[in-house]
């Protein structure tokens, strides 16, 4: 025995997570925050007005019963998804995209997020929680 007193743990069971957010103009409602073991973020369960369901990454501030859409154009409020070239400078977003479609790669741990500091042309520059300027 190499390592004494370590082993066992609770059983994870794996919640799959909607990175892309594809359903656009759908409306979802906010039916749970919960815990999840596999990620150090809280999970909310969605219920889509078409009857579908999924979890997300919670960001701060999301509560039980919010409306929340995904789309090209919608209100920069917490919850909603939207491309990052029509969210207004300054915003502090999450689960942010490197290439569309792909889902979110980058600020998926709990309490990080990512500021919007400038646009020049088809790239959005933000600044990440490292401090680092990152053009995408």
């Amino acid at each position: 025995m190499t390592a004494r007193y370590i082993g066992g743990g609770h059983k994870k069971r794996l919640r799959i997570i909607d990175f892309k957010r594809n359903k656009f103009g759908v409306p979802a409602t906010v039916k749970s925050i919960e815990y999840d073991p596999n990620r150090t973020a809280r999970i909310a369960l969605l219920y889509y007005a078409d009857g579908a369901k999924a979890y997300i990454i919670a960001p701060e501030g999301l509560t039980v019963g919010t409306q929340v859409v995904s789309g090209e154009v919608v209100a920069p409020e917490v919850g909603n998804a939207m491309f990052l070239k029509n969210i207004p400078l300054g915003t502090i977003v999450h689960n942010i995209e490197l290439k569309p479609g792909k889902g979110a790669a980058m600020v998926r741990s709990a309490g990080g997020y990512a500021q919007v500091v400038a646009r020049d042309g088809k790239y959005v520059t933000v600044k990440l929680p490292s401090g680092e300027m990152r053009l995408v």
